[in-house]
């Protein structure tokens, strides 16, 4: 579903959230950790299928998203705003799978801004 938000708006979000590199975010989804989290119906978890998109969209120049890009786009930043707005644990956020659930979707809340 379409976003209601500007590709400016989006934008701006997806640079804030989306905190993890390409190359970070490829090397993350090849562990265990990341494979371990998250909802399936298949051998891929929405997540770790969404990450492998992020990378995609990150490595794509901004005026060569197309708009399925754009709509990935504002449901990653929905997501990441959706999980953070929960809390995280409050011990072990390091191992944690709401930690590693968040990373699938390239943000890292143990990064500093």
């Amino acid at each position: 579903m379409p976003s209601s938000k500007s590709h400016d708006e989006i934008w701006d979000e997806w640079r804030a959230l989306v905190n993890m590199a390409p190359q970070e975010l490829e090397d993350w989804l090849q562990t265990e950790e990341s494979q371990s989290v998250g909802d399936s119906d298949t051998d891929e978890s929405t997540g770790h299928k969404s990450g492998r998109r992020i990378v995609e969209i990150k490595r794509t120049d901004k005026a060569d998203l197309s708009g399925d890009q754009w709509d990935h786009m504002a449901k990653v930043v929905g997501y990441i705003k959706r999980h953070l707005s929960q809390g995280g644990p409050k011990e072990d956020v390091e191992q944690s799978d709401w930690r590693y659930s968040l990373m699938n979707w390239g943000h890292d809340p143990m990064k500093e801004d």
